[in-house]
């Protein structure tokens, strides 16, 4: 493996970019309009636009990366995360067109991108679930049964997808069918696949996940638990490694099982097993994540491996080196995602140019970035700047860094998330580890409690931007 193209943008391409030049493998970058001077883009052996600035018109158009791939002689495509990174069809073709896909089989994504799928490919390993169907619901009748014989709250949920969407959480028999129809029309608008599931809700677990690694030789190993139970919208926000409450025995049992879960659909490559863990500390099985997760630097610190390098090795067809009893963890470490967002409106993106962009340093400050001050944060993609993370000798030392860097890290143009990172790690409840899914609701305080749904506000400001340009530069204002 001589070239590898990443197929993607930001952070993740610059991350990807570094180890494959530490293997002396030469890098390509792709790049939409907007994109043209970005890091990554300059960071590459090589870079080819194709095409505009809306990621359907370039990031996500398979056919042109692949084509873009083939032309410059790229032995690889590697997919970063987002975008393409758990897409089958895309895994495929890449297979088809003689190229080496860097992540795991097209069937796997398949089994593993369907929340159904996947608990009939575990259910054949003694894997913790929660309560609920293991089928798509047929009607809000069906829902409203199942709801009484497993106990409210449950939480109606869409099969395929993430992220929050297609997902409603019922307190009362009554909602269960107003909440079925949102869940399958929300379903289908963001995924295209309507299909629902229900399942007895938690109401206050610690979202805990478990990276793994497997090879094409039947070699499987974890390397220890990320605590991500600190979200804004079902999306994480801050991430932690190791978790404060998992002892031995509960660390050893989820590592075995996220193997398991990895065995169930042949896994290959690096992927992540979710889990939620209840006040009692029992964990169910929630979905597993085909990818590299946009977390995986603090497994990387405390674990001393590099998940990037160790993907393209698998892809090379070489057996893991890493055996389970050579693994220890040693630190602690924090991740602060930095969003160009408004903490106090909801979290809403923020538009705009960064006029002052000047990043920490430091021992123990590890910041994976993808921008540079005087670039403009794009309206078409996530609106994560970068990802902070700080590592210490034990969970203190790993906090008061991240609170050093966060006053470090410069930034004026855009909102963004460097001061809620620093409540987070100033709060007591995060001080003491007793935390769960629902402390941002708990405890931040969202001055705009009358805000509108956030994908809302964002068309609205991306109207009015998109009014302002076409005004300051005299043009006809389409009509759609």
């Amino acid at each position: 493996m001589k070239k590898i193209l990443v197929a993607n943008r930001g952070e993740i391409a610059c991350r990807v970019m570094r180890s494959a030049k530490k293997l002396g493998i030469a890098t390509v970058a792709v790049y939409s309009e907007v994109d043209v001077n970005a890091p990554h883009v300059v960071l590459a052996d090589e870079a080819y636009l194709v095409g505009p600035s809306p990621s359907d018109q370039s990031y996500l158009v398979i056919d042109k990366i692949i084509k873009v791939a083939v032309d410059c002689g790229a032995d690889a495509i590697h997919p970063g995360y987002g975008f393409l990174s758990e897409n089958a069809v895309f895994a495929n073709a890449v297979k088809e067109a003689g190229l080496t896909f860097i992540g795991p089989s097209a069937e796997s994504i398949t089994v593993m991108g369907s929340k159904l799928a996947a608990k009939e490919a575990v259910s054949k390993f003694d894997i913790p679930m929660v309560p609920g169907t293991d089928k798509a619901l047929k009607d809000k009748e069906e829902a409203l049964t199942i709801a009484k014989s497993i106990g409210t709250p449950v939480l109606i949920k869409a099969s395929a997808g993430g992220g929050g969407k297609g997902m409603r959480i019922v307190h009362e028999l009554s909602e269960v069918g107003e909440a079925f129809d949102r869940a399958v029309s929300e379903a289908t608008n963001a995924f295209g696949d309507g299909s629902v599931f229900i399942e007895k809700y938690i109401t206050s677990p610690r979202h805990i996940e478990i990276q793994i690694l497997a090879d094409n030789h039947d070699n499987y190993i974890h390397l220890f638990e990320r605590e991500c139970s600190i979200q804004r919208r079902h999306q994480k926000v801050v991430e932690e490694a190791p978790s404060v409450v998992l002892d031995d025995d509960l660390r050893h049992r989820m590592g075995q099982a996220a193997i398991d879960v990895a065995r169930s659909c042949n896994y290959s490559g690096a992927g992540t097993v979710e889990f939620l863990l209840d006040s009692e500390k029992n964990f169910y099985f929630l979905e597993m994540n085909t990818r590299l997760q946009v977390e995986h630097p603090i497994t990387e610190l405390i674990s001393g491996v590099d998940l990037v390098e160790q993907q393209i090795k698998v892809a090379r067809g070489e057996h893991l080196t890493i055996k389970q009893d050579m693994l220890s963890i040693t630190g602690h470490a924090i991740e602060l995602r930095v969003y160009a967002e408004d903490p106090e409106t909801n979290f809403m993106p923020s538009i705009g140019t960064l006029d002052t962009y000047q990043l920490p340093s430091g021992q123990g400050i590890r910041v994976d970035n993808g921008y540079r001050e005087g670039m403009e944060v794009p309206i078409y993609y996530d609106p994560m700047l970068s990802k902070l993370v700080t590592y210490g000798a034990d969970r203190d030392e790993a906090i008061a860094k991240m609170i050093y860097a966060i006053d470090n890290y410069h930034i004026e143009g855009v909102k963004n998330t460097l001061s809620f990172g620093e409540f987070v790690m100033r709060h007591p409840a995060f001080l003491s580890g007793d935390i769960d899914t629902h402390f941002v609701a708990k405890y931040f305080t969202n001055k705009d409690d009358t805000s509108a749904n956030p994908e809302d506000e964002l068309a609205a400001k991306i109207a009015l931007k998109l009014f302002l340009e076409y005004k300051s530069n005299h043009l006809a204002i389409p009509r759609l």
